[in-house]
C-alpha cells in the first residue's frame, strides 16, 4: 500500500516535532504552556498544526487507496501532504511568511484533492445500500 510510506513519513514528522517540544520544555524547565518563550510557542504550535492536519489527510489518503485510486495519484497527495508539512515547519521555524503560506496552500490542495478523489472513487452503490 502506497498510502503507509505517507502515513509513515507523517509519523516521523510527529515525533520530531513532538521531540522538539519536549526539548524546549526541559531546556527551559517549562511542565505546562509555552513558559512566555517564543521558541516553545513555535515548536508547541508546529505540533499542534501537525496534529490538527496530518491524521485526517492519513486517513483520506488511505481510503482513497482502498477505494481504487490509482498509485501516481496517491503519491501526488501524499508528497503534497508531507511537502507541505515540512515547509510549514520550516516557515514557522525561521519566521518566513512566505513558506508558511506555500505550505498551508500545499497542505489543503492535498486535501482538496483526496476529498474530490474519495467522493470520486467511492463506491456509492455500497453507501446507499439497504442491506
Amino acid at each position: 500500500m502506497v498510502s503507509a510510506l505517507y502515513a509513515v513519513l507523517g509519523a516521523l514528522l510527529l515525533i520530531k516535532f513532538s521531540f522538539d517540544v519536549v526539548r524546549l520544555r526541559m531546556l527551559y524547565r517549562v511542565a505546562y504552556g509555552d513558559g512566555g518563550f517564543s521558541e516553545l510557542q513555535s515548536a508547541i504550535r508546529i505540533h499542534g498544526n501537525a496534529v490538527e492536519y496530518i491524521p485526517i489527510a492519513l486517513l483520506l489518503l488511505l481510503f482513497m487507496e482502498m477505494d481504487g485510486a490509482a498509485n501516481w495519484m496517491v503519491h501526488i497527495c501524499g508528497i503534497l501532504l508531507i511537502a507541505g508539512r515540512l515547509m510549514h515547519y520550516y516557515g514557522f521555524h525561521h519566521r518566513l511568511i512566505r513558506w508558511r503560506r506555500s505550505a498551508m496552500s500545499a497542505t489543503w490542495c492535498a486535501l482538496v484533492l483526496m476529498v474530490l478523489a474519495n467522493l470520486w472513487y467511492m463506491p456509492w452503490e455500497l453507501v446507499f445500500s439497504l442491506h
